[in-house]
């Protein structure tokens, strides 16, 4: 049987968690958040231990302005000193969230997790070394 993946959450992560329970509240839906732990919990983080490679690759989403397509070759360099496969950077796709999360040698570092009425994600402290 293959070892298990080991889940780590970023400070980042950490940190989205906190805006999304604030957005879900001032959307009057705060149970929402209690199920989205659930959901971490009890699906996500067991299916990324198993099958790190659920979720799709980043890099397969096309860019469509030239500001993308250069956020996305610094993105690439950036990641390329931590994995030697861009596709490490992954997306998992949840009913109504968003986790990006890098497979990077046997640990899984959960990065951003949005609701998928917020905002972008904001690469910039994905790379942040004091994060």
């Amino acid at each position: 049987m293959p070892k298990r993946m080991v889940v780590k959450l970023t400070a980042n992560f950490q940190r989205n968690l906190d805006e999304v329970e604030r957005f879900l509240t001032d959307a009057a839906t705060p149970k929402a958040f209690d199920l989205l732990l659930s959901e971490l919990l009890e699906t996500v983080i067991p299916n990324l231990e198993q099958f790190p490679e659920i979720g799709k690759p980043w890099f397969s989403h096309s860019a469509r302005s030239i500001e993308a397509m250069t956020a996305s070759l610094s993105l690439k360099a950036k990641l390329a000193s931590l994995a030697s496969d861009s596709s490490a950077l992954r997306v998992y796709v949840l009913k109504h969230h968003v986790l990006l999360y890098a497979v990077i040698g046997p640990t899984i570092h959960l990065l951003a997790i949005r609701h998928q009425r917020q905002l972008s994600f904001d690469f910039a402290q994905h790379w942040d070394p004091e994060a």
